[in-house]
């Protein structure tokens, strides 16, 4: 299909150009001060994964501000909190423990990455530490930090992410919901009533 594809370093830094000193100074081999302060206040963060294979998948993270523990300046720890029990990431990690992490926080441009390896743990102390609304998670995403380093509000910039002016009106697509009705068909169910039980579903099961 494509015609000009780039197949070496060299061509694509013949491309792009080298970095610059402050983007290769900025990474840390370790949790710094600044981004400890980030994940404290970070309610989101997306989670990348791949199997031994190379199949990759990328799953979003979500809670109060916090959530995600720091332990130290090297481990931090990830709740797994209920989802729809597919398991994509845990199952990649059990072949490849290397993780990529994105961190973000509503109205700020900037993001914080973190790289490093993963492992699935049950420990009680930890899962006791990672509570909510009453209930603990039955597993975590335990996390040896390798990389870890603020991204630019390039990305932010051009999609005006956090401009609510910019954002499309919620009518443009169908819902989760809705989709899944004309895909599934399930029998003897309005879209009312499977659009009202998927919305109970979510909230019974948030935790």
């Amino acid at each position: 299909m494509f015609k000009r594809v780039v197949t070496s370093e060299k061509e694509l830094r013949d491309l792009m150009g080298t970095p610059s000193e402050r983007a290769i100074r900025k990474e840390s081999p370790f949790i710094d001060a600044p981004s400890r302060e980030f994940i404290a206040h970070a309610p989101f963060l997306l989670l990348a994964t791949s199997d031994s294979t190379g199949r990759c998948d990328v799953s979003p993270k979500g809670d109060a501000p916090g959530f995600v523990r720091v332990l130290d300046e090297r481990h931090l720890v990830i709740p797994d909190r209920p989802g729809n029990r597919r398991l994509d990431g845990l199952r990649n990690l059990l072949d490849n423990p290397h993780v990529g992490m994105i961190f973000l926080i509503p109205g700020r441009e900037e993001t914080l990455r973190v790289n490093g390896r993963a492992a699935i743990v049950r420990d009680d102390d930890v899962l006791e530490s990672l509570e909510a609304k009453g209930k603990r998670p039955r597993v975590a995403i335990a996390v040896e930090v390798e990389e870890c380093f603020l991204h630019c509000p390039k990305a932010f910039r051009r999609s005006q992410l956090w401009e609510p002016a910019a954002w499309p009106d919620r009518s443009v697509l169908p819902s989760m919901a809705c989709v899944l009705y004309d895909k599934l068909q399930p029998e003897g169910k309005s879209l009312e009533d499977y659009v009202r039980e998927s919305e109970e579903g979510i909230q019974r099961t948030l935790y």
